[in-house]
């Protein structure tokens, strides 16, 4: 990191020390459709009316039960079909994450480029995710699609800073080296703060651990293999053996995480052309 980079990060981590960093808020619609998925009256209707308040969230959720993924037999173009189908609890947590790419906003050029280029990556890691939870573990993969959408959410206040601090970045490089050096910390901090549960919480300072040790595959472990499949070339459908990414440790395809998962990148052209057309799926209906 630049020695430029490490001032600003060390100014960013004091007001962070001194509770002087904002952390951003839930948006409005992802914070009543939680509180009504917990209510002990909640149904689908219940839900539908919630989330009917913003038609662009009822619109992804409706594409969402229709698609492949869910191999139904029909079509339905009802929200309250569609939570019945994907259920409450996945219906509330896709939403939640959905309603998150509103706050991917910004004025000035380069905060405002690189806010979409997370967000991009972010949907991209929690199509990975979904897929990867489904496949390889008995874990839930609407919270694994949760926490790839957010893997990543600490990013936010950093660029909030910057954006109010821009006469001190002035490159996209720097910029880059203050957001690896502090966003898993104040990802955590932002997950708590919006009292998510800790198996998402955790994930943001641990998912590029691939050495992170675990009894059972957890979602630390679907991030960071669908992070390293990203990174890699997998995810791209080009040749992994010959990758070279700098982000990329050694021998990451024997780490811990792909252990735990079972997941061999050694798969024959039918497999992984199957696995990609699913997570294509998953990454249309995030869309």
């Amino acid at each position: 990191m630049s020695d430029l980079a490490q001032e600003i990060t060390s100014e960013i981590q004091s007001a962070l020390d001194k509770d002087q960093l904002d952390l951003p808020s839930l948006p409005e619609v992802a914070l009543k459709i939680r509180e009504e998925a917990e209510s002990e009256h909640v149904s689908a209707l219940s839900l539908s009316k919630v989330v009917s308040e913003d038609p662009g969230l009822t619109a992804q959720l409706v594409r969402t039960a229709n698609s492949p993924m869910f191999r139904a037999t029909r079509s339905i173009d009802d929200l309250s079909q569609a939570i019945s189908r994907l259920g409450v609890e996945y219906s509330a947590n896709i939403v939640t994450g959905l309603a998150m790419q509103q706050m991917f906003q910004a004025t000035s050029e380069m905060v405002d480029r690189k806010m979409r280029q997370v967000w991009k990556s972010s949907c991209d890691i929690a199509a990975w995710s979904s897929i990867l939870c489904k496949r390889c573990t008995k874990l839930r993969p609407d919270q694994a699609t949760l926490a790839g959408l957010t893997h990543r959410i600490g990013v936010l206040p950093i660029l909030s800073w910057v954006e109010e601090n821009d006469h001190l970045v002035r490159d996209s490089m720097t910029l880059d080296g203050v957001i690896e050096s502090i966003h898993p910390t104040i990802g955590r901090m932002i997950l708590q703060h919006w009292n998510f549960a800790d198996e998402i919480v955790n994930v943001p300072e641990n998912y590029q651990n691939i050495n992170h040790q675990a009894a059972d595959a957890d979602y630390i472990d679907i991030v960071c293999a669908a992070n390293l499949l990203k990174i890699s070339g997998f995810a791209d459908d080009v040749d992994v053996v010959e990758n070279n990414h700098p982000d990329l440790p050694q021998d990451w395809h024997t780490s811990p995480a792909m252990n735990r998962l079972g997941l061999d990148v050694g798969m024959d052209e039918s497999q992984r052309s199957a696995l990609l057309e699913e997570v294509s799926e998953v990454q249309s209906a995030l869309s």
